[in-house]
């Protein structure tokens, strides 16, 4: 019992420290795919809008900077 006990905690204690590496490793090749079709000129599947259109940014000028003076 001993043993199975030292193997489940060496895997717990691996998977803790694995899981961000995997995490970041996911999100860098979501990423290259995204900018793999943007070079290729396509809209990707998620990024497709039904009857709404593509969203429209206004910026807003202040008067005031972003810095106290």
């Amino acid at each position: 019992m001993n043993l199975f006990l030292d193997y489940l905690t060496v895997t717990a204690l691996f998977a803790l420290v694995a899981l961000p590496a995997a995490i970041g490793f996911v999100r860098e090749r979501r990423i290259d795919r995204q900018l793999r079709v943007a070079e290729r000129g396509e809209v990707a599947r998620t990024e497709t809008r039904s009857a709404a259109g593509p969203y429209r940014v206004t910026r807003r000028s202040y008067s005031k900077g972003w810095a106290k003076t």
